[in-house]
Order: C-alpha cells, then sequence, then structure tokens
C-alpha cells in the first residue's frame, strides 16, 4: 500500500512540475515580453498560477488514482503499461498544446483556446514562418525528451516493482482518488477555478496571462464552447451601418446636471434590483422606502433597462457601455475582454483614483479578470474583511461593505472613483434583518432581502451627507440586472429587464424624473459627458442627457433579444424561431432598427 502512495505521491510531483516548466517556458521564449516584469512578478505568475496548474493535474490523476485503485483488485503488471500509456498520451498531447501556445500568443496577446480550430484550413496557420515551426517542434522535442526521461528513471521503476496490496486499500485509495474533485474544482466556495483565480496584476496584464495554466485554458474553452461566433448574415451589413448610425447621432452638446466640474463620483451597482420591488417606478410598495425618498432629491429615470440577465453581463454593460449576448457572456474571454473599452481607465485618464469593492468572492464568474484588465486602481473583497463578517453563502452583507466603503473614502485622494458591487439581495435572500414581509414566500423573501439592502444604502447616503466633500459627490445608484420575482417574470419581458437608474449627491444642481429610454450601456457616455470626456470609443453607450438623442434600450436573453423604443414600442425577437415573438406599436422600419442592433453586436464581438 505504502508503494502505490509513493507512486501516487511522484505522479502528482511530476505533473506539477511539468506544469512549472512549461509556464516558465512561455516566460523564456517571450523573453521581450517577460523583461518587462520584474523578478517579483515573475515569481508571483508561478505563485497565482499554481491552483491552475493543480486543477489541471488533478484531471490526470483522477484517471491515475483510479488505476491505482483497480491494481489493488486486479494482479499483474497492467498497471505499468496502463500508467505509462496514460501520462505519455496526456504528456505529449499538453505539449502540443504548448508549444502552439508559446507562438501563438506572440500574435493574438491572449493565451490559447479553441480558436485555432476554426482556422484550420484558413492559411492562418499555415502562415507561420517555416524556421518558427522547427524551432518549437524542437522546443517540444527537448521538453518530451526531458519529461519521458524523467518519467522512465524515477517514476517507471517503481510501478514495475509493484507488489500486491491488500483489497481493503482499494477503498483507501478511492477517497484519495476522489480528493482530487477538489482539486480541479479549486476552491470549496461558490466560484469554481476560472482564469480569474490566477490573475493578481491590475496593469500588467502580461503578468496575469502568464500565471494562465493554458492547458486548463484550452480544454476549458472546448469544454464550455469559450470560441463563441455570431452569424455575419442576421441582417443586411450595409443597412446595419446605417440604422447604427441613426442610433447614436453625434451630438456636440448636453445639458450639465452638476455644480462642479469635476465631483467624486460613487457607482453603486445594486444585486438584482429590479423596478419591480421600487415603488416610485411603479413597483410594490414600502420595499425601498429609502430609494423611493431619495429619488425625490435626484434624477431618476423610469424607462431604464438591463442588458441582461447575469451580474457578468451587467457588469460590462455598466463599465464597458458593451451589450449582453444571446448566447455567451463576454467576461468569459480574456482575450476579448481586455479589447473592450473602459470606464474605469476613462476616469483614471481624467485624474480620478479608482477602486472596485464587492463583499463576496472575486473569483466567482471571472469578475476578477475583469475587473484587473479595467485598470482598477485597488480590489476589495470578501477576504479583506473580518473573518466573522464573512457569513454567508455569498459573502459579507451589504451594511458591513457600506461601512467599509466609508472607510476607504477617508483615506483615498480625491477626485476619486469608486464602484461598490452589493450582493445580498441575491438568492438565497437570506439577510441580517428582521423581515418585514412575513409571508415566508420566494417574492415576500426576495423583498425582504431588497428592503435590507435599500436600508443599507439609506444609511451609506445619511453618513455620506455628513463629510465634507459631500457637496463635491456624485453618486449613481443602478442595477446589474432586474429579476423574474416578483411574479416570476418570463425572461422575454420588458418587465424582467427594467430597473432604476438614480443620479444623487450634492454636486447635483436639480432634481427631476426623466422619462428617456436608456440602457446600462449608456451609464459611461451619460457620465463622461458631465465631465466633457464622452468618448466614442463606447459605441453603444448613449449621452442621456445630449441635445439631440435616439431613444431605445436593448435588452437580452437566451437566443433572442428586445428593443425598446419610446411611447410604449417594443418588439421581442426569437433567434432559433427566427421571428418576432412580440411587436407592441412597432413599423416595419422599427423593426429593422432592432435587427440592426444585434447584427452590430454580433460583427463587434466576433471581431474583439
Amino acid at each position: 500500500m505504502r508503494a502505490r502512495l509513493w507512486i501516487f505521491a511522484k505522479l502528482m510531483l511530476y505533473w506539477m512540475l511539468f506544469m512549472s516548466v512549461i509556464r516558465i517556458s512561455f516566460l523564456v521564449y517571450n523573453f521581450d515580453l517577460s523583461s518587462q516584469l520584474t523578478f517579483k512578478e515573475i515569481l508571483l505568475s508561478l505563485a497565482y498560477g499554481m491552483p491552475m496548474d493543480l486543477s489541471m493535474a488533478g484531471y490526470v490523476m483522477l484517471l491515475s488514482g483510479l488505476f491505482l485503485t483497480a491494481s489493488t483488485l486486479i494482479k499483474g503488471r497492467w498497471i505499468y503499461y496502463a500508467l505509462f500509456s496514460l501520462s505519455m498520451i496526456a504528456l505529449f498531447l499538453q505539449i502540443i498544446i504548448v508549444i502552439v501556445d508559446i507562438e501563438l500568443y506572440r500574435h493574438w496577446g491572449f493565451r490559447m483556446n479553441n480558436t485555432p480550430l476554426f482556422y484550420m484550413g484558413s492559411g492562418a496557420l499555415g502562415s507561420i514562418d517555416i524556421w518558427v515551426a522547427i524551432k518549437v517542434l524542437l522546443i517540444g522535442a527537448a521538453l518530451a525528451f526531458a519529461l519521458v526521461w524523467l518519467y522512465l528513471r524515477w517514476i517507471a521503476p517503481t510501478i514495475w516493482n509493484l507488489i500486491a496490496a491488500p483489497k481493503k486499500s482499494a477503498l483507501i485509495f478511492l477517497l484519495l482518488t476522489a480528493s482530487m474533485v477538489l482539486c480541479i474544482r479549486g476552491s470549496f466556495t461558490v466560484a469554481t477555478m476560472n482564469t480569474g483565480f490566477v490573475y493578481f496584476h491590475t496593469t500588467k496584464m502580461y503578468a496575469n496571462h502568464a500565471a494562465i495554466n493554458v492547458v486548463w485554458n484550452f480544454f476549458r474553452s472546448l469544454s464550455s464552447s469559450a470560441r463563441v461566433v455570431y452569424p455575419e448574415t442576421f441582417f443586411d451589413q450595409q443597412l446595419t451601418e446605417k440604422h447604427f448610425q441613426e442610433l447614436y447621432p453625434v451630438s456636440d452638446s448636453t445639458y450639465s446636471i452638476l455644480n462642479t466640474p469635476k465631483p467624486n463620483v460613487i457607482l453603486v451597482i445594486i444585486e438584482s434590483y429590479t423596478a419591480a420591488v421600487i415603488e416610485v417606478l411603479g413597483g410594490a410598495p414600502g420595499v425601498t422606502p429609502r430609494i423611493n425618498e431619495l429619488s425625490k432629491e435626484g434624477i431618476i429615470f423610469d424607462n431604464f433597462y438591463a442588458s441582461g440577465t447575469r451580474t457578468d453581463k451587467g457588469l460590462t454593460g455598466i463599465l464597458s457601455a458593451y451589450p449582453s449576448q444571446p448566447n455567451s457572456s463576454i467576461i468569459k474571454f480574456p482575450g476579448k475582454t481586455q479589447n473592450l473599452p473602459s470606464l474605469n481607465k476613462k476616469m483614471e485618464a481624467l485624474g480620478y483614483r479608482t477602486s472596485f469593492i464587492y463583499g463576496g468572492d472575486a473569483d466567482f464568474a471571472n469578475f476578477r479578470s475583469y475587473i484587473t484588465a479595467s485598470g482598477f486602481d485597488a480590489l476589495t473583497e470578501d477576504e479583506d474583511f473580518d473573518r466573522d463578517l464573512n457569513n454567508s453563502k455569498w459573502g459579507v452583507h451589504d451594511g458591513f461593505v457600506g461601512l467599509r466603503v466609508l472607510e476607504e473614502l477617508d483615506t483615498t485622494q480625491a477626485p476619486f472613483f469608486k464602484v461598490w458591487l452589493t450582493q445580498s439581495s441575491h438568492e438565497p435572500f437570506d439577510v441580517p434583518a428582521k423581515p418585514k414581509f412575513t409571508d415566508n414566500t420566494l417574492d415576500h423573501r426576495f423583498f425582504n432581502s431588497c428592503h435590507y439592502t435599500d436600508s443599507c444604502i439609506g444609511a451609506f447616503i445619511d453618513k455620506l451627507k455628513t463629510r465634507k466633500d459631500w457637496d463635491n459627490t456624485l453618486v449613481i445608484l443602478t442595477a446589474d440586472h432586474g429579476h423574474t420575482l416578483p411574479g416570476n417574470q418570463i425572461l422575454q419581458s420588458k418587465e424582467r429587464f427594467q430597473i432604476p437608474l438614480l443620479f444623487l449627491g450634492g454636486a447635483l444642481k436639480t432634481d427631476s424624473v426623466i422619462h428617456t429610454v436608456g440602457s446600462q450601456t449608456d451609464i459611461a457616455n451619460t457620465l463622461l459627458a458631465q465631465l466633457n470626456a464622452a468618448s466614442p470609443e463606447f459605441i453603444f453607450s448613449k449621452n442621456l442627457f445630449a441635445n439631440t438623442i435616439n431613444q431605445h434600450a436593448a435588452f437580452f436573453f437566451h437566443d433572442g433579444f428586445g428593443f425598446v423604443l419610446p411611447e410604449n414600442k417594443l418588439m421581442v425577437y426569437d433567434n432559433t424561431a427566427k421571428i418576432f415573438v412580440k411587436v407592441e406599436n412597432v413599423s416595419e422600419a422599427e423593426m429593422e432598427l432592432g435587427k440592426a442592433y444585434q447584427q452590430k453586436l454580433y460583427s463587434d464581438f466576433n471581431k474583439r
């Protein structure tokens, strides 16, 4: 039994060594980029990459462990040949991925996924210089030779001389093998292994890319369809460009809502805050009394919509002005998100100090890779709080996070741009507050969680008002997405996507209710226009205070989209059925606007 345990340990060390070797090979091959890193940053790339290495090794060890378990029940030297065959197949397959990646990275700027499979035969791979091909093949041969030699000298003899073991040891080996699932998963939290786990640098994306285990990245892309290609023929391309220009007319003038040229900005993105829980937006009474009150002293939009259905899509919608997609989420593809425009970077260029605070796990749904790629100066997450506060499924509750935001503001240099993503109103709606709605229904549990978050935001604003810089502060409240509750709204419903947008703060010079139709993607240029810095990079973002504006809002669900226009006009399109499933007061010409929007998104996504 000890011999088998020793073999298991040797194999795990062997694969972890292999993972480190291929990362070092990547760094050496891309020396011109690696030389821009400090020695500490290189070491951090190796260290931060280890959890992903362990996850990849866990997959191989899962099969190796099953073979070792079977060897306690089935005698013979078959185990030698089985483990050798498995190890060599795994080794050579991974080396192929490695040598392709080290060269392609120099051209593409992101670690290899299944993208090359979509270019086979197109000439893209065939255009590689013959000497480059020879060079990477020699590197692969050297890696293969060294690692096969190490296996034959260090591991193979132990397996060859393996003796029989008591059959009762099979259970122990089965449990040991099962433990590899934890290595594969990468954590004990709700977040499973993703590239965000290894992102650690806020400015040097290459350091983060070096930490990625390319083999893990490649196979994950295969399993999750990470290469999504949308049709370029959904709608006529020339008409698409014509209609898209109509949707986003050039405007060089805007209505100013500020009494100061460069206010501090706090953007609060509220989890699941559908308009259906906000009374001033026609929602259920009594759920959000503080926001109802605050709306009277700010500017609230009553015809505003989320672009998608999940937090990851909401983040890119707000912070990159990038719409959701019907069959994917761009945040899952670091190779694409690194090319998105960033509201945060625009604010930094204006001299703002920036930070992002979230009471949950920043590794969830690849948040970290996107947040770091967005260039925030600082990230605060659940692990930065006292352990006794991190006591809910999703992390630290909003009341404690709000206090932390205020603490951080005390040491933040003005002007600042801080983003706070709340989480307490997420399922399972377990909040540290006495329930206001007493029925134990799903709707009322949701209402109670929203009521708690409302009270936290109210308390947060109350404390902000006592600060000396209140008169120079702009607070923007919105939601990451809507919700099916209350009433189990269907995804195709416009009400499912309606969310709040509320401007508050001492920096405001007016209060109002705005009926303009808008979307999450409009927040970027609406804010930047107030700072005289609206950017054409945000092609899906219009200034909601512009004097020239074409009102509209697009929302996306699985395999379909909705398009909202003024005067209660709505169209909903099903991509699978290829028909409009809902048309309310919309003309044929206006239907083309909706189709053009989706085609523009399709084409842009494909090019990212």
